[in-house]
């Protein structure tokens, strides 16, 4: 099979990246993924849920080791070579390990052993690093959540969290237990459970002081130990000698320009008023200075991250800032629109360079944000890194230049991606990541769930259709890929009536050749939804509707048209799957003749499929050929199909609906899965757009479905010139 792999120009990730940054500027890009099965043995079942929550590193930076609650262990690995991973193996912790440290050759975790959330209980096990024993175990009196350990060694900081009932009472506070902080010499590799020192939390807050629930600790220079108490909106600072030292309330926040409607559309024209931080995540920055991930749990949850002194002073707070970093790169999740938007939730401070950093975890949009925290007044943002679906927890390792990730969403039930643990490696190359991004509009443009490419007239232009995700706000969007990362400039909603356009869903576009375009509905009968063809004017309004005919209908399924091209007066679908007059392996390519207004059909052959489903994502039309995208419904190590194929022009001579369906050849051109592994994470499921620009360029998008059980990233890359 005649292939153009080798002789088209793969233009990477590396270089779609931002500009270079500044000499001095340390940037963070993905070296590695390791995905939390591996460390499954050979005879176990690696279909159960496992989890990468909080993560540590071994004082040398060789070792991680990572908090799995699901299968109630804990995970090793060995990063010597960062860039390759190895499983050391799960260690069973007779419980839920919440947290651990590392203390030379000792691990040091938190594990829940509670039998109710109104008898709650925990255990401290200390492991050694090397052999996995478990070699001692303290009773905390509690469930614990966060551990911290002293930046000497000394001691160890826990918060015990007894944590509430969400589904008692809505969640409302108090429910009893109270929880408090443990205080827990470490010497030779023993903690002294007899010398335990318990730091009652209750009568500080202003919400529920007889109900706290610690959540994070962590401990600077001087011995003393920062708490937040999440759910009552509180923080408190714990002396050196184990007594409460100060304590003051993490405050509200007024918060414009945000989407507060779970409603499949991106409009960011709320506001809300005295929201709690609600923070979650805290890290001391210097002695004097603390920052803190404002996720919200039970009343709050700001959408960023703040500064405080030590006296509660704010000093810096990043209101919608965050948030609208990560809309304008495509990964604002809008299921979360409702409750607290991209979920900031844990934080971590370190060291490049000689330049302090203060990273950022958003949970619900999956990324890291990396600010420059030299001005603590002014933090700036420098960088956004895409960290697998919901990172939990990350660890800096400044003297290997390294940061990890640990991401604790596992779907293996919906088979999708596994959790995984990732590693970025801070270097001078450019950043990476985004490939794509609405980032210098003149309006903040929220984008997501890209599902078809067309080309427009000049170079690098280019045009992407959002899918039903975005249901009440389907959407064109105008690209220049002239630009590095390429640059969505405009944000065209399809409208009917002047409203926006409802029951669609959109997977494929094509220019008219008069400035509007052609898209095509997938079509789901269940929902409603209609399997079309629409026109548009450029302004987005719906001038025309061609609707299948109904001996094509009686064989639908929900897997309609993937992609539309036009070929003069005939426009081209493709049909993602086998409907019920189709063999198995073999679906349509449909035309419709806007001219005759007819339709006809050729049958194109699928690969076989090893596990899950094979279909089609895309086609188009450029010179002699019809390009189309094939692949596999299947994420990570299991994805073994994205590939490119071509069809000559000259095969696709479409007959009556009611005929036997001439079957086209078809010439693989491209193997996409090493183009998806380019930024060094899990492999994406659904390559969905393709073009060739005016200038004979090749690109390819991927559809992120709208940050839904998804890491959120899009690649969008180029392929190079399609001329042989």
């Amino acid at each position: 099979m005649k292939t153009l792999h080798k002789t088209a120009i793969l233009t990477s990730a590396l270089a779609l990246a931002a500009a270079v940054p500044a000499l001095a500027e340390t940037t963070f890009n993905r070296i590695a993924s390791f995905a939390t099965p591996d460390n499954m043995a050979a005879d176990q079942d690696r279909n159960r849920t496992s989890s990468a929550e909080i993560i540590s590193a071994s004082e040398d930076g060789n070792t991680l080791v990572y908090s799995d609650s699901p299968l109630g262990v804990l995970g090793f690995v060995d990063i010597t070579d960062p860039a390759a991973p190895k499983p050391l193996g799960n260690v069973a912790m007779e419980g839920e390990p919440t947290t651990a440290v590392i203390i030379g050759d000792r691990v040091f975790a938190g594990v829940n052993t509670s039998q109710s959330y109104t008898d709650p209980s925990g255990q401290l096990r200390v492991v050694d690093l090397d052999s996995h024993e478990v070699l001692q175990s303290c009773d905390l009196g509690g469930q614990p959540d966060s551990v911290a350990r002293a930046p000497d060694g000394s001691f160890l900081a826990i918060a015990i969290e007894n944590e509430r009932d969400e589904d008692l009472n809505d969640g409302a506070l108090p429910q009893m237990p109270a929880g408090f902080v443990v205080k827990l010499p470490v010497q030779d590799g023993r903690v002294d459970c007899a010398s335990m020192q318990r730091i009652e939390m209750t009568g500080l807050a202003e919400i529920a002081a007889e109900d706290p629930e610690p959540e994070f600790v962590d401990i600077n220079d001087r011995g003393e130990i920062v708490v937040t108490l999440q759910e009552n909106n509180h923080l408190v600072i714990v002396g050196a000698d184990g007594t409460v030292a100060s304590h003051f309330s993490a405050g509200t926040v007024s918060l414009d320009g945000i989407d507060a409607k779970d409603d499949g559309a991106l409009v960011f024209t709320d506001s809300l008023t005295d929201v709690p931080r609600e923070p979650d995540g805290v890290k001391w920055i210097d002695d004097d200075h603390i920052a803190t991930a404002n996720e919200g749990d039970y009343q709050g949850g700001t959408r960023g991250w703040s500064i405080f002194d030590r006296q509660g002073n704010v000093v810096y707070d990043s209101g919608t800032s965050f948030e609208h970093a990560l809309v304008q790169i495509g990964h604002y999740p809008d299921k979360r629109s409702d409750a607290k938007g991209v979920e900031p939730e844990s934080i971590e401070v370190a060291t490049f360079d000689d330049t302090r950093y203060i990273f950022v975890a958003s949970e619900r949009g999956s990324i890291i944000g990396v600010y420059d925290a030299t001005d603590l007044t002014a933090p700036r943002l420098t960088q956004l890194l895409p960290s697998g679906i919901s990172p939990e927890g990350m660890a800096a390792i400044p003297s290997r230049n390294l940061l990890i990730t640990a991401n604790e969403a596992d779907l293996v039930e919906d088979g999708g991606a596994r959790a995984h643990v990732m590693v970025f490696q801070g270097g001078n190359d450019p950043a990476a990541y985004p490939m794509l991004t609405s980032e210098g509009a003149d309006d903040l443009i929220g984008w997501g769930a890209l599902s078809g490419l067309a080309a427009g007239e000049a170079e690098g232009q280019l045009y992407a259709i959002t899918d039903s995700f975005y249901g009440n706000q389907p959407s064109i969007l105008t690209i220049d890929a002239t630009q590095t990362p390429a640059r969505i400039t405009a944000k065209t909603v399809v409208t009917r009536n002047g409203d926006p356009a409802q029951k669609l869903d959109l997977e494929g576009i094509t220019s008219d050749g008069e400035g509007g375009f052609w898209l095509a509905s997938e079509g789901r009968s269940d929902r409603l939804i209609a399997h079309a063809i629409y026109h548009v004017d450029p302004d987005g309004e719906i001038t025309d509707e061609i609707a299948l005919p109904a001996e094509l209908l009686q064989g639908e399924s929900r897997f309609g048209f993937e992609g539309i091209a036009r070929q003069d007066n005939l426009l081209w679908t493709a049909v993602q799957r086998e409907w019920g007059s189709d063999p198995k392996g073999r679906v349509k390519l449909l035309a419709y003749d806007t001219e005759a207004e007819t339709w006809g059909a050729v049958a194109y052959p699928l690969d076989d499929a090893p596990q899950g489903w094979m279909g089609l994502s895309e086609i188009a039309i450029h010179g002699d050929w019809a390009w189309l995208i094939e692949r596999d419904n299947q994420v990570g190590q299991a994805a073994t199909t994205k590939k490119l194929y071509r069809v000559a022009l000259s095969d696709m001579v479409p007959v009556a609906l009611d005929q036997d369906l001439p079957l086209v050849a078809k010439e693989e051109v491209r193997d996409l899965i090493p183009d998806l592994r380019v930024l060094n994470g899990y492999v994406q499921d659904k390559v969905e757009g393709f073009a060739i620009d005016a200038a004979g360029m090749g690109w390819l998008v991927t559809d992120n479905d709208g940050v839904d059980d998804s890491s959120g990233e899009t690649l969008f890359w180029s392929i190079g010139t399609m001329a042989e």
